[in-house]
């Protein structure tokens, strides 16, 4: 399962207040029910992290390497449309033959396929599906396995209804709250044009100040963890002024060297920055490597550094503690990025990376 092993996507929350005591309990009070009673309406319910029929919540199975691992479990019964479709036309012929009919009305169509899903639906194995989310107590950190909007708010409407807590995704905004004590309305815009953005997006204006640092600079010092050292590869998704929804993207990933693409190139010249790309970090020996969605501060096809424990608990334990160093060392990343925009130099860094955008080499 995601988490357990291999690579993943996910995106990372805190809670502002302590989990209660009896938190595995609040889960276990919403855990998913029995799959006989699914019918199309779907049915939403916790699971544990080992699997999704694993509907015993309590320390001894929802416990690994000390943090608390579960799941969000979604079931639903579904007909395949050509089977609902191939009964349905089944029974319209025999229903002609019977009255004597070369058409059957919009009204009698409705009730047959109503007929057919009332008496089929129950037949249909239930669909499964799961978010999966390591919650680690102590630090009030959750890690979830979900990167589109629709899914996180999801998750967060399912999370409050269980504990009452609303769990704060790791996000340009929140951290520059936290840690500058300043709201993204009032953070520099970074322009490679020289206009104004019409919706500046923080994530991207962080995520090219990655690349630029990473072509100038790249190093940074943990006052934990040591040196961190970081490069940005492609493919590379760009997007420009509004591009919110997607118009006027354009992705790289022809060639062995997208970042030096001409196409590349044109693309920060007119003004586009990187709203996705991939994001390799290490430290000594160890890689953290995934791309990241800057608009939603996700991270997808996440690899952690290969592990040396053979125990399932303690090589658990070892992905999480992994995981708690590469959010430190990105937002140690971010803390750079903000103290340069928001410092007295930011115009000479600003004409800087206007300068590296313009200048560099384009195969």
């Amino acid at each position: 399962m995601p988490f357990e092993r291999g690579s993943f996507s996910f995106a990372m929350f805190e809670v502002a207040e302590d989990f209660p005591e009896n938190l595995l309990d609040l889960f276990a009070a919403k855990k998913a029910g029995s799959l006989d009673s699914v019918t199309a309406e779907p049915q939403i319910g916790w699971v544990t992290g080992h699997h999704l029929l694993d509907t015993t919540i309590d320390e001894a199975s929802a416990q690994m390497g000390g943090s608390y691992f579960l799941m969000l479990r979604q079931a639903v019964r579904k007909m395949p449309s050509s089977l609902l479709n191939a009964i349905c036309r089944r029974e319209e012929q025999a229903y002609m033959r019977a009255n004597n009919l070369e058409y059957v009305s919009g009204k009698i169509k409705k009730q047959i396929k109503e007929e057919a899903l009332e008496k089929h639906l129950q037949k249909m194995p239930p669909a499964l599906s799961g978010i999966p989310v390591v919650i680690e107590p102590h630090q009030k950190l959750l890690y979830v396995g979900a990167t589109s909007r629709t899914q996180i708010e999801f998750f967060i409407d399912q999370f409050y209804q269980t504990t009452k807590m609303e769990p704060l995704q790791l996000t340009p905004g929140l951290l520059l709250e936290r840690e500058f004590q300043v709201t993204g309305a009032s953070f520099p815009v970074l322009s490679l044009t020289g206009t104004i953005e019409e919706e500046p997006s923080i994530g991207r204006d962080f995520l090219l100040w990655l690349w630029f640092y990473s072509e100038t600079e790249g190093k940074l010092q943990h006052e934990q963890y040591g040196e961190f050292d970081l490069m940005i590869e492609g493919p590379l998704t760009f997007a420009g002024d509004g591009d919110a929804r997607g118009a006027g993207e354009m992705t790289v990933k022809k060639g062995d060297s997208p970042l030096r693409s001409a196409e590349a190139k044109a693309a920060l010249e007119v003004g586009k920055k990187l709203r996705k790309a991939k994001l390799t970090l290490t430290r000594a020996n160890q890689i953290w490597s995934g791309t990241f969605d800057a608009d939603q501060f996700a991270f997808g096809s996440f690899k952690l550094p290969e592990g040396e424990e053979m125990n399932a608990d303690e090589v658990f334990a070892e992905r999480v503690l992994n995981l708690s160093i590469f959010r430190e060392a990105l937002v140690a990343y971010f803390h750079k990025f903000a103290e340069t925009m928001m410092g007295m130099d930011f115009p000479e860094t600003e004409k800087a990376i206007r300068e590296w955008a313009k200048n560099r080499d384009a195969i």
